[in-house]
């Protein structure tokens, strides 16, 4: 039975009831009533005649016309809940399907009617879509695996030419270039099938005790590293004692991915600011930089793979765009969260919040 003949045959329904419960009252009050009263003197003059019926009409309408209308307006209600009841569950399990539970399935009524037909339809249509990206990781997982070799025995290939002394300093520079872009290269090809096989839940993560403030410390040495260059002065502000569970190399990875982002993006003689806190049952590490920041039109997009925000200032910064979307993926696989808040020419945040290790977790 469709929507369409459902909705008529109840608010018709309705109305029958309205309509009977007008009935029954003006019955009672027009014939019932009157019969129950004792007979007056017929010398009743016209005038008094007419505003007892204008008494008895305007009586009918307060104790006929409200209690019908009330019947009305609580069976539309009633009826209108009862239809949208369904839409209601259909939008609350729509919108817990994202791009990595496509599998799921929504609940079906069953009832063959127009929103049962839809749920199948939305159904059909997650199904190609989670054929549809599973196709394209395993064409980005096949194509990376393909790229490998070659650009492995290109990378060799240079390696030797630039031992071979006869080079000259033109030759040398040109092979030295080559090289750096085959490295940048297979960069880009190790981040994608990271995060690739990450998606599809193919890396295992280790659940060990993890001293975050010991990871921080080293994070924060080998910033200083990473900074030199640039005269970018490192500062590490606070680090409690604190522990979370986790893959100790992710949880490092996830730190020198931050904290290489916050020196590259950075003005020269600027400065990063480094701190481990806790913040009620989550640790939270925060890297700040003094760079030009990121525009608020970019901030949503900051963490989508190969988008770099500011084109012409990204090009003279070295990278292939997929470290903070391995960022991203390390933290949600830790059940944490990140975010980044940004005020454009003068400090940039990245907040990371893992759980702390609960005693149960030892």
């Amino acid at each position: 039975m469709t929507i369409r003949t459902r909705l008529t045959l109840w608010f018709a329904a309705v109305l029958i009831v309205s309509l009977l419960a007008m009935l029954a009252l003006s019955y009672y009050e027009f014939v019932v009533e009157p019969r129950s009263q004792p007979r007056g003197p017929k010398a009743v003059s016209e005038t008094q005649q007419a505003g007892a019926d204008a008494s008895e009409v305007a009586e009918a309408l307060l104790w006929c016309g409200i209690p019908a209308l009330a019947i009305g307006l609580g069976g539309g209600w009633w009826l209108m809940r009862r239809t949208l009841a369904p839409m209601k569950s259909l939008t609350q399990a729509a919108e817990t399907i994202t791009e990595h539970n496509l599998s799921k399935r929504l609940p079906r009524s069953g009832n063959g009617d127009e929103l049962d037909r839809l749920t199948d339809v939305f159904n059909q249509m997650t199904s190609r879509l989670d054929q549809s990206f599973a196709r394209i990781r395993e064409f980005t997982l096949h194509a990376s695996h393909e790229l490998k070799t070659p650009l492995t025995v290109m990378h060799g290939e240079l390696e030797t030419a630039l031992r071979n002394e006869t080079v000259s300093e033109a030759q040398r520079s040109r092979l030295e270039s080559q090289l750096d872009e085959i490295q940048r290269l297979t960069r880009i090809v190790d981040g994608l099938t990271l995060l690739t096989k990450a998606n599809s839940g193919q890396i295992p993560l280790a659940r060990d005790p993890v001293r975050l403030d010991e990871l921080v410390r080293e994070a924060y040495t080998d910033a200083q590293s990473l900074a030199r260059p640039n005269k970018i002065q490192v500062n590490l502000a606070d680090c409690e004692e604190l522990s979370v569970t986790g893959d100790r190399h992710r949880l490092r990875q996830l730190l020198l991915n931050l904290s290489d982002n916050a020196i590259k993006y950075n003005r020269q003689t600027g400065t990063v600011a480094l701190s481990l806190r806790r913040a009620g049952e989550m640790a939270e590490i925060s890297i700040a930089n003094t760079g030009p920041g990121i525009g608020p039109d970019s901030l949503p997009r900051i963490f989508d793979p190969f988008f770099r925000g500011d084109s012409s200032h990204s090009q003279e910064v070295e990278g292939c765009g997929l470290g903070l979307s391995i960022a991203r993926w390390i933290t949600t696989a830790h059940a944490g969260t990140i975010q980044i808040t940004s005020r454009p020419g003068q400090l940039t945040t990245a907040f990371v919040r893992l759980p702390l290790l609960r005693d149960r977790d030892i």
